[in-house]
């Protein structure tokens, strides 16, 4: 299996399946002698988690993370940093009618078809309990990079079609306050409201998370296939769920005319407005990147659907297992380690080539 490997000079390899024995990674590139909170790490881990509260699955994981290489004393040495997460608390009989039957909108039926072989219990490889390991990779990259003073900041702008007011100001114990990561108190109350309704019947709810990323030095980026726009999306879309990117003015750009859309520079170099998203010719310009993802509702739902086997055989699916009723809560840690993977790569390129 291909493709579980992200970044260049920092990069993060995952492994493991939800239902397997743990969920781990291989960080290599980090740089070396930088000095570690473990206990961020675990924070970070922590909004990620399962069961944090009524409003997500309530599988129960501590989801500690154990370190196997690549720090001594404290600090990372350059070597490989590998890491595990176990798995404890899997109800696998729940998905054992998964071994004949393919779920609607999961990946059951294309793993199937490219691999014949593959872990069904609970989303194997495809499950977004794989998260975990970009968690991981993605808070040592925000330490690292918070020392450069960048930031990365990401909150719940929208669940179905209840929507909060969007702005970056918001603080970070505003939005870890709301139990759904939504800072505007009135729409976060509605957003709960609904999650509840919705959970009494059964079905599911997508949303919408907003991300900013402050201190960005000018010049991260690629000119042509490396766009620093083209890596966020790459990035955001391989969230399990994730739908759709837009960044800086995205769709509502197009009714703008170019007088209108232009960023004009100031004598700094700072411009008077940012519809650019801080990303210019995919190159970041020194202004805030901001741009939103767009996650489905999820496809396990508690009911039961209709569907075919590995003959093609019409059968009926009962809804079982523990499942979000909306992932976006918890997918805003994975979209602030997903952007700092990405960061942190073109940063070290930056640094690499810069004559600064």
């Amino acid at each position: 299996m291909a493709g579980n490997t992200f970044g260049k000079l920092f990069s993060l390899t995952s492994f493991g399946e939800s239902h397997g024995a743990a969920i781990g990674g291989v960080i290599d590139g980090c740089p070396s002698n930088f000095e570690l909170d473990f206990n961020q790490i675990q924070m970070e881990l922590n909004r990620r988690r399962p069961g944090q509260s009524v409003y997500t699955t309530q599988r129960n994981e501590a989801d500690e993370v154990e370190f196997l290489s690549g720090i001594f004393n404290g600090k990372t040495t350059g070597a490989p940093i590998a890491f595990i997460i176990k798995n404890i608390d899997q109800h696998s009989a729940d998905y054992d009618q998964l071994s004949t039957a393919f779920r609607p909108s999961h990946a059951d039926f294309t793993y199937h078809a490219k691999y014949g072989n593959y872990d069904y219990r609970g989303g194997g490889r495809a499950s977004a309990r794989e998260t975990i390991a970009r968690v991981v990779a993605g808070s040592i990259a925000k330490q690292i990079l918070s020392k450069e003073n960048i930031y990365f900041q990401a909150y719940v702008q929208q669940i179905g079609r209840v929507k909060a007011e969007k702005h970056s100001n918001y603080t970070t114990e505003k939005i870890e306050s709301s139990p759904v990561r939504c800072p505007d108190e009135d729409a976060s109350k509605k957003m709960m409201l609904l999650i509840e309704e919705i959970t009494e019947k059964g079905d599911t709810l997508g949303g919408i998370i907003y991300c900013s990323i402050k201190g960005c030095p000018a010049g991260l980026g690629e000119p042509v296939f490396g766009k620093l726009q083209a890596e966020l999306a790459k990035a955001m879309l391989s969230i399990n769920a994730a739908k759709a990117f837009e960044y800086g003015s995205g769709f509502a750009g197009v009714e703008l005319l170019g007088s209108e859309h232009n960023d004009i520079l100031n004598p700094d170099f700072s411009t008077k407005t940012n519809h650019s998203g801080g990303i210019q010719g995919g190159i970041s310009n020194g202004e805030e990147i901001y741009f939103r993802v767009a996650f489905k509702p999820i496809a396990s739902l508690m009911q039961n659907q209709q569907t075919v086997n590995k003959e093609g055989h019409s059968v009926t699916l009962e809804g079982k297992g523990r499942h979000d009723v909306c992932v976006v809560p918890r997918a805003v840690p994975i979209v602030e380690a997903m952007a700092a993977l990405v960061i942190i790569d073109f940063w070290l390129r930056w640094k690499m080539y810069s004559k600064k």
